[in-house]
């Protein structure tokens, strides 16, 4: 499978409108890793997972396909970003402690990526892959945000995007599954935020490239009524994640 580059053509905006992970999220995941020598985030973006798994590693190895997103990653001592895709990695066999997909294990290449987590991590590594879907506020702006994703952009997502509507629950994991504590990102957002990030959806890009229009202009008045004037809510997206560990400790 070619690597399938849905976000290139967003990577200012995907750096500027992302919402952050809890610092919990990194702290448990390489809770469960073997040692904390070396972190893989693979289809890292602009880093925003491989900074916070380097509060608990010596090394974080970043890597993407995509190089304009590398172009915009946050620079960190710990953290050595590389140009790859997640299904072939430039290490050695057996060298890594954990090995992190954020928002991006749905694009991959499934088979060929799990071979490789079975090739670089050391006996007792896990993988750590997880996924958000849409923000939350209330029912009001859930509704039109839904809309939009379903009615407005629906047509142009990527069919893998089924896994992450379906929480990654069917996401293929041939793997000794962990038990994975229940995160969630929170932002406090004015309605241009919002709206930068849906920017950042694939869906957006694709329509936009398809219809040679922005879609954002309807579902920014449709919220409009619905965000105090100049200010900020509260936006909540559940985290879904899948752990797993290779081989024994």
């Amino acid at each position: 499978m070619a690597f399938q580059d849905h976000f290139s053509r967003q990577a200012v905006e995907y750096g500027r409108y992302r919402p952050q992970y809890p610092p919990a999220l990194a702290a448990h995941v390489a809770s469960l890793a073997p040692s904390r020598a070396l972190a893989l985030d693979v289809a890292t973006g602009n880093g925003q997972a491989a900074i916070d798994l380097a509060a608990h590693f010596e090394l974080v190895l970043a890597s993407d396909a995509s190089g304009a997103q590398l172009a915009r990653a946050v620079a960190h001592p710990r953290v050595r970003y590389l140009r790859h895709a997640a299904e072939r990695l430039p290490l050695a066999d057996r060298v890594a402690d954990l090995l992190v997909a954020a928002q991006a294990a749905h694009w991959f290449d499934l088979p060929r990526f799990y071979a490789e987590a079975r090739r670089v991590l050391r006996p007792g590594g896990v993988v750590a892959l997880w996924t958000y879907d849409k923000p939350r506020v209330d029912a009001a702006v859930d509704a039109a945000v839904d809309s939009f994703y379903d009615t407005v952009v629906g047509r142009y997502w990527p069919p893998e995007r089924r896994y992450v509507e379906q929480r990654y629950r069917t996401l293929p994991f041939p793997l000794a599954e962990l038990p994975a504590p229940a995160f969630e990102l929170r932002s406090d957002w004015p309605l241009a935020a919002l709206l930068g990030y849906l920017g950042t959806w694939s869906a957006v890009a694709r329509y936009r490239a398809a219809e040679q229009r922005d879609p954002l202009p309807q579902v920014a008045a449709a919220l409009a009524p619905l965000w105090p004037d100049g200010g900020v809510r509260r936006l909540v997206w559940p985290i879904h994640l899948r752990l797993g560990r290779v081989g024994p400790i």
